[in-house]
């Protein structure tokens, strides 16, 4: 600029540069092409506005503020108009995407990819098959419970240690998430008078930390008996022949356990993979939760067993870590 610059010179040339740039803003064809404007106006090395200003060094000191003040102002309604065309333009690409691409639903489908069922149910599947060829009978209760059918009725009072173990999540009304399906037993006793043969397969919830064989959310299936001279010889053949069915020929062993529920009681491992593995708790059903039922235990007699299905999943297809039963990982389920 020559020193013959003055105020309405430059605040004439913003007023076309405004003029100008709304225009050339307005035509934009794509946001590559709207870049390029936008550097060529407001870019700190060529830019339009910045020559303007690099002129305003020529006027008197009192006037640079009111050029200063309106570059800034038009700097901002620029870039206004820069982003609002940039909207614009996306906005139609996506619009012409989603024409292009659309997709009839009315359509019928040329292929349908069969699904199968997840390990962990189809393990729960085979377990009830077994027991079902066995004479039992499919039973269910609800996952919310009450104290008593949860603990009470099975013969662990308030102050029981088998509390502790079976830690859960308690609700509203002294309701509580069932930690086992035992209950469904009680339930079903209650309502039906012996002999009975039920097994209760279903979802149980315990305070436990997640690692890669505990849950919070898992799932068990639980066997009842009660006839008139059941004993212990009976369990012990019913659990051979389930577990036989279910593992194949495996070395198996039952070892004296506690549970306040049986009397006797034992626990059952199978030799998997060179070492013993627990896989069922069982015993006779205690004297005390049959008077509770109001049964005579001079008459009566049961067995009960109960096993993990996330367990006996990871036994039969060698799955390293419970997590993966439920991280709904397709590369993980398509294996099975």
């Amino acid at each position: 600029m020559s020193t013959t610059v003055n105020l309405d010179t430059l605040t004439s040339q913003l007023d076309a540069l405004e003029a100008r740039a709304s225009d050339q803003i307005r035509r934009a064809a794509s946001p590559p092409a709207l870049e390029q404007l936008r550097i060529s106006l407001l870019g700190k090395k060529g830019g339009q506005l910045s020559g303007v200003l690099g002129a305003m060094g020529a006027l008197p000191h009192a006037q640079r503020p009111l050029i200063g003040q309106r570059a800034n102002v038009l700097k901002q309604e620029i870039q206004e108009l820069l982003n609002e065309r940039l909207r614009q333009l996306e906005d139609a690409a996506l619009t012409e995407r989603l024409t292009k691409e659309a997709v009839d639903t009315s359509a019928p489908a040329t292929y349908t990819p069969l699904g199968h069922a997840h390990p962990l149910l189809g393990t729960l599947d085979e377990i009830v098959t077994i027991f079902c060829g066995l004479g039992y009978q499919v039973v269910d209760g609800p996952e919310i419970e009450t104290d008593h059918y949860n603990f009470s009725a099975l013969n662990i009072p308030e102050d029981h240690p088998a509390r502790e173990m079976q830690d859960t999540f308690y609700l509203a009304g002294g309701e509580l998430l069932r930690t086992h399906t035992s209950p469904v037993q009680i339930r079903h006793l209650e309502g039906h008078t012996p002999p009975v043969r039920v097994i209760a397969p279903g979802r149980v919830y315990r305070r436990d930390a997640v690692d890669a064989t505990h849950s919070p959310i898992f799932h068990q299936v639980e066997v009842l008996a009660v006839d008139e001279g059941l004993n212990f010889g009976h369990l012990r053949g019913t659990v051979i022949q389930f577990l036989q069915a279910f593992f194949g020929e495996l070395p198996l062993r039952f070892r004296a356990s506690y549970f306040p529920f049986t009397e006797p009681s034992a626990e059952v491992d199978v030799q998997w993979q060179g070492r013993w593995l627990e896989v069922m708790g069982c015993g006779m059903v205690d004297p005390a939760v049959l008077e509770g039922l109001g049964l005579d235990p001079e008459r009566w007699s049961g067995f009960a067993a109960g096993m993990g299905v996330e367990r006996a999943c990871m036994v039969r297809h060698g799955i390293d870590d419970i997590r993966r039963l439920f991280s709904s990982d397709l590369r993980f389920l398509r294996q099975f």
